[in-house]
């Protein structure tokens, strides 16, 4: 039964996720509105393709028409305390995620991950394990396509990866995914919630508020925040680098050991990863226990494991020709990740910080940039606060620009030292999104040191 026919839905945001949510509302015999108070010049393409498909689309402000609809979806970028949302909610007006609206006509097994950190790593190799078995496989949601451009494709043997992220989360009512993994919680995005860390936690444990019996639930056993916060949902599976468990995954020694009811299912020699650090081990495990909860054999899940490759702009390896280590680490949008991209190196980093704060505690790397960085680079909207707090520490530039800090970085760094991309913060300042922060800093690298 189509829910959705005939139906009004106004959507709110007309980024990747808003646009795909039209298209698939068209295609449900729905009547689409897509409502982006962002500047016109700036959504003409998109605007452009909406019309052409015969979608209403209007820019630069949220008019009244939104509020002529049966349903409103809101997109992730929206948060709670827009204007348009208020006055839906103030209206009575039904609001539901993206997330929501796909799942809710979606056929397909989901597999949901969220978590501060390492959620593109952990669904891309769960991702990577789900194509091995032989059935029609997709990934989306925070991660390349949004979730309503798969919904047609998908049947019900269909294995689906979805990354999640919290502002996702924050409109759903039903969302219910066969297995649904919290990697771990750690402050990101507390200008989002108000800056009370409580409600960013809030959002991450919606993503087990509707399982079941029946339905799997993974959590990593090691966060602190986790514990004490508790474990609930469906059936409760745990992964761990640090402690053994009996339902899930874990490691031990140099081998990650799937297990049921305390006994061992299979194991995996790390070493055979392309992966590494203590981290990845972590979003390996979480992937492993999903994947064996979605049925994949022993087998499957290891060759998986053994041929999946790094994500690109995590810790990605950019190539130059005068010795000097580039290192895109432009997925690291939050402090917690450039712990992991600080311990990575054993050589002196050049590291290039900022971007939009997102809240920033910078007491969290202090002690690993004192021993393990040269010299900062600081750029966009939080440069200034950089320099405030590591000013008298060490030394840190102002940069205006990825492409003055390449240069900087070739200039001064020695063959064999690190010249590092982990911004601590958003990218929407200086660029379109993280990837696109990615790509043109490996552009820089390409142009000043390739």
């Amino acid at each position: 039964m189509n829910i959705y026919e005939n139906t009004k839905i106004s959507i709110i945001g007309a980024a990747r996720s808003g646009e795909a949510a039209a298209y698939l509302a068209q295609k449900l015999g729905a009547v689409p509105f897509v409502s982006d108070n962002g500047a016109p010049d700036k959504l003409h393409e998109t605007a452009e393709r909406l019309r052409a498909a015969g979608i209403g689309f209007e820019a630069g402000a949220n008019s009244n028409a939104v509020f002529d609809c049966d349903v409103m979806v809101v997109s992730p970028g929206v948060p709670t305390e827009a204007r348009v949302v208020q006055d839906a909610m103030d209206r009575g007006i039904k609001l539901i995620s993206e997330i929501e609206f796909a799942a809710s006509v979606c056929p397909a097994n989901i597999f949901a991950v969220t978590g501060t950190n390492g959620k593109t790593t952990t669904t891309s190799l769960l991702y990577h394990i789900f194509k091995l078995t032989g059935k029609k496989a997709f990934t989306a949601g925070n991660i390349g396509l949004a979730f309503s451009d798969i919904v047609p494709e998908c049947d019900a043997e269909t294995l689906v990866a979805l990354e999640v992220s919290s502002f996702q989360l924050d409109f759903i009512k039903k969302f219910k995914p066969k297995g649904a993994a919290l990697l771990n919680i750690t402050p990101d995005h507390l200008n989002r919630y108000g800056y009370n860390f409580e409600n960013y936690v809030k959002s991450k444990y919606r993503i087990f508020m509707n399982q079941k019996e029946g339905d799997t639930s993974v959590y990593n056993f090691d966060d602190r925040v986790i514990r004490e916060h508790g474990f609930k949902g469906g059936t409760i599976k745990y992964f761990s680098t640090r402690n053994e468990v009996e339902e899930g995954a874990y490691l031990s020694g140099e081998k990650i050991i799937a297990v049921s009811s305390g006994q061992k299912l299979f194991s995996f020699d790390v070493r055979e990863m392309n992966l590494k650090g203590e981290h990845n081990y972590a979003n390996a495990a979480a992937a492993v226990t999903l994947a064996v909860s979605a049925g994949v054999p022993a087998d499957t899940i290891i060759e998986g494991l053994k041929t999946f490759q790094a994500v690109e702009h995590r810790l990605e390896p950019v190539p130059a020709s005068d010795g000097i280590v580039y290192i895109n680490d432009s997925k690291a949008t939050n402090v917690d990740s450039v712990v992991y991209a600080l311990k990575s190196f054993e050589t002196p980093i050049y590291l290039i910080l900022g971007g939009i704060d997102k809240g920033n505690n910078y007491d969290l790397i202090r002690d690993l940039v004192l021993k393990n960085v040269k010299k900062i680079y600081a750029i966009g909207e939080s440069a200034e606060k950089i320099i405030e707090y590591f000013g008298g520490l060490l030394p840190v530039e102002h940069k205006n620009s990825l492409y003055d800090c390449v240069v900087s970085g070739h200039n001064e760094a020695n063959p064999g030292e690190v010249v590092l991309l982990s911004p601590a913060c958003a990218s929407f300042d200086m660029f379109d999104n993280y990837e696109h922060r990615g790509k043109v800093f490996k552009a820089a690298v390409q142009e000043a040191a390739g």
